[in-house]
C-alpha cells in the first residue's frame, strides 16, 4: 500500500509518501510546500492543489491521509488550515484517489503510542520507523499521518 500523507496548512503544507509492503514501511518522498504571507489566498491554495495533484500523478498512491483540523485559540488559523484541507480534498477527488482524515490524537497514538505526544516525539518516531532523518516538522507530521493510515489495518487486527 502506498499512502500520501498531508499535514495541511497554507503557510506550510507538509507531504510524505510511505510505502507499506509485507509489514515494512519506507518513505519514498517527503517535503513541504511553503507560500508567502502576503500572497493572495487563492494562489496559496492553488499551490497546494497543484502540488497534491502532481504527487498523485507521479507516485500513484492508493490513498491520501490528512490530519483533521485542530481548532485552537486562533479561529483564523483554523479557517486557513480548513481551506488548505479543502484544496487537498478537491485535488484527491479530481484524481479519483480516496482521502481519509485522522484526528491529531489518533495519529500520535498510532505513531508514538501516546495521544498527547509532542512534535519532537513524533519527529523521533518517524525517524525510527522509517530510518530517515526528516528535518522539516511539517514533512515529519505528514509522514506520521501516512504511517498511521498504512498501519491502520494491522493495528485493527492486532
Amino acid at each position: 500500500m502506498k499512502v500520501l500523507g498531508i499535514d495541511p496548512g497554507t503557510a506550510a503544507c507538509g507531504y510524505g509518501i510511505v510505502h507499506e509492503s509485507e509489514g515494512r514501511l519506507r518513505a519514498t518522498v517527503h517535503g513541504c510546500w511553503t507560500t508567502r504571507a502576503g500572497q493572495r489566498q487563492d494562489q496559496r491554495l492553488k499551490t497546494i492543489f497543484e502540488g497534491v495533484g502532481e504527487l498523485i500523478k507521479e507516485h500513484g498512491p492508493d490513498a491520501v491521509a490528512l490530519e483533521e483540523s485542530y481548532v485552537g485559540a486562533d479561529a483564523r488559523i483554523a479557517l486557513s488550515v480548513g481551506q488548505a484541507r479543502g484544496a487537498v480534498l478537491v485535488a484527491c477527488a479530481a484524481a479519483g484517489v480516496e482521502a481519509v482524515e485522522y484526528a491529531p490524537a489518533h495519529v500520535k497514538q498510532a505513531v508514538c503510542g501516546y495521544g498527547r505526544a509532542d512534535k519532537q516525539q513524533i519527529q523521533r518516531m518517524v525517524k525510527l520507523v522509517l530510518g530517515i532523518d526528516v528535518k522539516n516538522q511539517h514533512a515529519a507530521d505528514a509522514l506520521a499521518v501516512a504511517i498511521c493510515h498504512a498501519t491502520a489495518p494491522r493495528m485493527a487486527a492486532a
